[in-house]
């Protein structure tokens, strides 16, 4: 399971978070999205660390801690939700012409 960080600085990059999060155990992966058309971080992140007990120390430890200036948010990254195409119900789409 992933541990999702919301609310990070744009200029934070993996390896500070990897830095911060392995005062609480190994870290195996981060990972920090950025905007597809600007390449510009999105300000959220995930971290991985190898085992669960690290895991809820981390969140327990971060979760509204100041850092960068800003208050982070730390829980359990939920899983992917699928996303319906954009335009409606396109099986409902007649022809006008």
């Amino acid at each position: 399971m992933s541990i999702y960080v919301g609310n990070l600085s744009y200029e934070v990059t993996p390896d500070d978070l990897k830095e911060v999060f392995a005062e609480y155990g190994t870290v195996k992966d981060v990972q920090i999205p950025t905007d597809r058309e600007t390449g510009r971080r999105r300000g959220f992140g995930f971290v991985e660390m190898s085992s669960e007990a690290e895991e809820t120390a981390a969140i327990e430890g971060l979760d509204g801690a100041e850092w960068m200036g800003r208050d982070l948010k730390v829980n359990k990254a939920r899983p992917r939700e699928d996303k319906k195409p954009f335009g409606g119900n396109r099986n409902n789409f007649r022809s006008r012409y």
